[in-house]
């Protein structure tokens, strides 16, 4: 009788965790329904809840509505073996009318020799950046959008160069396309790419490479909150790199989100670890709860 009782209770608490297995299930895919649903609101322009790579993020979200528009700091830190580079940006992204997205962008580049190393750049304000994305497909059926976008960056010399050279030292042209598909309520893929033009004025030269950007992640279930790795690749006549980036978002408040990003070069010939740290502040954006 003792065996059968045990038997009898081992079945009960096998089953009870089965249902509450499945009750915790049903309640992520509730909570992840409910979410996606005020995402893709009905009374708006269609939009698809997609996951945005961190490092090198979008001008503005896929499918992006009139009035949104979004802040970001971001601050990071490159080991360049002989130097240290410390990076700031600052940037600004608004939906003007549905679908495009126009951003402005500000980055910096700090050095640091090591052990008294001379051969560090100098420091500067990277460039004027300003950029334009259209989705021009947007599929709540299929959970698919894809843009085309553009990049211009006005390039500017070192601090240091200011009274004896021009601060204007050349142009950057950078067309791209992005294609993302989110696979059930919590897996997503993005793709990046496109081809980089560089013109240098004082060498009256151009420097072509390809980036292709692919990314992989999984959100929390009900927030925006999400771990993934970004692969960003940089591909030229002659050489390929690829640096893997770690990375997770959270959400601190309804309209603020922080995002941590780790760098490890495949091949170290050009940097070292890195570190990204991204924060974002959405002017206007409430939860509806």
């Amino acid at each position: 009788m003792m065996t059968k009782a045990f038997l009898l209770l081992g079945l009960l608490l096998i089953s009870g965790f089965g249902f509450a297995q499945e009750d915790k299930e049903l309640q992520n895919e509730i909570k992840d329904s409910l979410y996606i649903q005020e995402i893709e609101n009905k009374s708006n322009p269609d939009k698809v809840l997609h996951a945005e790579p961190l490092f090198i993020d979008l001008i503005r979200d896929l499918g992006a509505r009139k009035g949104e528009k979004e802040w970001n700091v971001g601050m990071g830190l490159t080991d360049n073996g002989n130097y240290d580079r410390y990076t700031a940006l600052v940037e600004y992204e608004w939906a003007p009318v549905d679908r495009l997205g126009l951003e402005v962008e500000l980055p910096f580049s700090f050095y640091y020799p090591i052990q008294g190393n001379t051969t560090a750049p100098g420091s500067k304000l990277n460039s004027l950046k300003v950029a334009a994305q259209y989705s021009f497909y947007v599929s709540e059926k299929h959970k698919t959008s894809m843009a085309l976008g553009y990049i211009h960056e006005i390039e500017l010399n070192e601090f240091k160069q200011y009274q004896s050279s021009p601060w204007i030292t050349g142009f950057v042209y950078n067309p791209f396309f992005v294609a993302a598909k989110r696979w059930g309520n919590n897996f997503h893929t993005l793709l990046y790419t496109g081809p980089v033009v560089v013109h240098h004025f004082d060498k009256k030269s151009q420097d072509l490479f390809w980036q292709i950007n692919s990314n992989f992640h999984y959100m929390i279930s009900g927030t925006r909150n999400f771990v993934g790795i970004e692969l960003n690749k940089v591909a030229t006549g002659k050489d390929f790199d690829m640096t893997i980036r770690p990375q997770m978002r959270v959400g601190i408040a309804d309209n603020f989100m922080v995002g941590i990003v780790t760098g490890i070069p495949i091949n170290r010939e050009n940097e070292r670890f890195s570190s990204f740290l991204r924060l974002i502040y959405e002017p206007g954006h409430t939860k509806k709860h």
